[in-house]
């Protein structure tokens, strides 16, 4: 009697732990066919409109397809397109991928393209984007399931350029039906996940899309987190709050390296080229003098040893090694204080001057950053107050150049892995985000993007990047590493390109 008695109980006992449960785990949902994923990001999107993002394209690039894809060793593989050429010097044929729908049951087909591209091109538009693409002149439909992308001068980066966030493909009766601002805060695409909801300033939730066409993701369900503070983010990984976060930080690596439960994934020279840049219209930094002069005040290796903790690498390159163009590295500019007040002197400013350098939390230990550089170029009388902007606020303030004279700034070449995305949006007086204007440059940059001679490229962007070295329009300082924070739960690795295909993301038990 006594022993049926202990068995009822521990029965009992059983029943309520289980209900007790305060979640599922990764391994175990993935059982039972329904793994959940929470990722963990510094900070929350602007929209959810591949067209006009200001952000990168973590979150979208899961919503949407492009034409073409990256395999997991970077090379260019069919997307939505199964196959692309040249018909001519100006002109590439997409042949589609037939049978594909919108999550919405809206068709994907050749005037989806034709409409996507039309909408970041259109002039009306103001698309932040629209410098990815300026080369295409206009998408021409041929049939159902083939497009002409006619560019303007020849241009052998167009199936690159069909790889990345401004050439995601959109539903056009959706579009048109709710406005582009509804289809920024609620869209549809093609990709590997459905939109659920988006709660601003706090987490965006997606849904495996179960009749995608390259199958059914592993993972059914992602929330994208809002999470400021790193040490938090951290602390949200360790305890299995979260199960992936990005941008760890320098100090927070060796936790999750010597914790039993996550892993450290690191991808050097994967993250953002990070400067100083100047509006070079506006005194001083109308100066090349005073320019080169803030670049000799600088002690970056001192930075990025002491501050960053070997979380970056000093450059003086716009152009990381994984980008085509890559020149190798440039050593213009030493730490030479003296160099600098000299320089100052010549220009006119013996006695130094003021500004203000505006930052934002994108950059790994950016205010720590900030003020180092502010008390180095207080020892060649330059007095500099640093500014915290907000991370929306920063978002408008650049690219419609209200920023202050002095603004920090990161820049790579994301997906498209080549020395035009990595520079042209920052170096063309035209764009948006740059604050430099030589014709010269500008003449070269062009050139570059249209012409198919890989060897003259490559030419080009070594000659542009010993004009920028020598005129100074920026302060160069470091490319950063990319650090994520990994459950044990977890197979995934961080990628060169910086993206988070979640459909990549496997339980570690799966084979």
């Amino acid at each position: 009697m006594k022993r049926t008695r202990l068995l009822a109980l521990l029965l009992i006992l059983t029943i309520v732990a289980a209900g007790c449960s305060t979640g599922t785990t990764p391994k175990e949902a993935a059982q039972d066919g329904s793994l959940e994923i929470t990722i963990a990001r510094a900070f929350d999107v602007n929209g959810l409109d591949p067209g006009f993002l200001t952000e990168n394209a973590q979150v979208v690039d899961n919503i949407f397809d492009t034409l073409v894809k990256r395999d997991e060793n970077e090379q260019l593989v069919p997307g939505l397109a199964t196959s692309w050429s040249q018909v001519d010097e100006n002109t590439w044929e997409f042949k589609l991928r037939e049978n594909v729908k919108f999550t919405n049951g809206e068709p994907f087909n050749a005037e989806a393209v034709k409409y996507s591209i039309d909408r970041v091109l259109n002039p009306d538009n103001n698309a932040p984007t629209s410098g990815y693409i300026s080369t295409i002149q206009e998408v021409q439909v041929v049939d159902e399931h083939t497009v002409h992308v006619i560019t303007k001068n020849p241009d052998p980066l167009v199936p690159t350029r069909f790889n990345r966030y401004p050439t995601e493909i959109v539903p056009p009766k959706y579009v048109e039906e709710v406005g582009q601002e509804q289809f920024a805060q609620k869209p549809i695409g093609t990709g590997p996940y459905k939109f659920v909801e988006w709660n601003k300033g706090s987490s965006v939730v997606l849904e495996a899309n179960a009749d995608y066409w390259n199958g059914e993701p592993e993972v059914k369900k992602v929330t994208f987190r809002s999470i400021p503070e790193a040490s938090t983010r951290v602390s949200a990984l360790l305890n299995g709050e979260v199960d992936l976060i990005t941008a760890v930080s320098p100090e927070d690596r060796e936790k999750i390296e010597g914790s039993s439960s996550a892993k450290l994934s690191s991808v050097e020279r994967a993250g953002n080229t990070v400067y100083v840049g100047f509006k070079t219209d506006v005194e001083p930094f109308n100066n090349q003098k005073v320019r080169q002069a803030l670049n000799y005040a600088i002690d970056t290796q001192s930075i990025v040893d002491n501050v960053l903790r070997g979380a970056a690498v000093q450059t003086e390159s716009l152009i990381g090694p994984k980008d085509f163009g890559y020149a190798g590295e440039f050593d213009t500019y030493g730490y030479d204080p003296e160099k600098a007040k000299q320089l100052l002197a010549e220009a006119g400013y013996p006695d130094g001057f003021s500004a203000t350098l505006d930052t934002v939390n994108w950059y790994i230990k950016n205010t720590d950053v900030a003020q180092v550089i502010a008390e180095q170029l207080k020892a060649i009388g330059v007095n500099i107050t640093v500014n915290n902007v907000e991370s929306s606020v920063y978002r408008t303030l650049v690219p419609s150049g209200e920023q202050n004279s002095m603004y920090v700034l990161g820049w790579s070449s994301t997906n498209t892995l080549d020395a035009d995305a990595a520079i042209y949006a920052i170096l063309h007086s035209s764009e948006s985000y740059s604050t430099y204007n030589n014709p010269e440059v500008d003449a070269k940059l062009e050139e570059a993007r249209g012409t198919t001679d890989e060897e003259r490229r490559k030419t080009l962007y070594k000659e542009i990047e010993e004009i920028v070295l020598e005129d100074a329009p920026r302060i160069f300082l470091y490319q950063e590493n990319q650090y994520y924070g990994v459950s044990n739960k977890l197979n995934w690795e961080g990628r060169i390109d910086g993206s988070i295909p979640v459909v990549t993301i496997k339980a570690a038990d799966s084979q």
